[in-house]
């Protein structure tokens, strides 16, 4: 069984859509294994997305980010970095194939919903930012 790291955005969370979007996750088998409501911080989101800062878009995304409320939550499953990824749909809803949780969910590309990590070592890195390891329950 893998895990990965599973973001529901601030543009999610003030909607009240947090549990129609683990509905679609557990439909496909995906067992949540911890979860967590916080607000990050300007500091915590740099930090996490310390990878896209020299992006022109880096910014923009840390004032989304913390802009209200998040769930961190670690996902358990087979495949479960490509499953989720697939579930999540395109970064641009507009591109999203029918059914994935952003066509349904997302506002915009930045306003799309969910996070999901991209990779195995990328899922280990960021459950660690998260999680400690007796947070998580398998």
């Amino acid at each position: 069984m893998n895990k990965t790291l599973s973001i529901i955005k601030p543009d999610a969370t003030s909607r009240n859509i947090t549990g129609a979007i683990n509905s679609i996750i557990e439909k496909e088998g995906i067992k949540i294994i911890a979860q967590k409501r916080i607000k990050l911080s300007k500091e915590q989101a740099s930090e996490f997305y310390k990878i896209h800062e020299d992006k022109p878009f880096f910014n923009d995304l840390i004032e989304y980010m913390t802009s209200g409320a998040v769930i961190v939550q670690v996902l358990q499953g087979d495949d479960v970095i490509n499953k989720y990824r697939e579930i999540m749909g395109a970064t641009n809803p507009e591109k999203a194939k029918e059914g994935t949780i952003r066509k349904k969910f997302a506002l915009s590309i930045q306003e799309n919903a969910v996070h999901g990590s991209d990779s195995s070592e990328n899922a280990g890195n960021e459950i660690n930012f998260f999680f400690k390891e007796n947070e998580i329950i398998t």
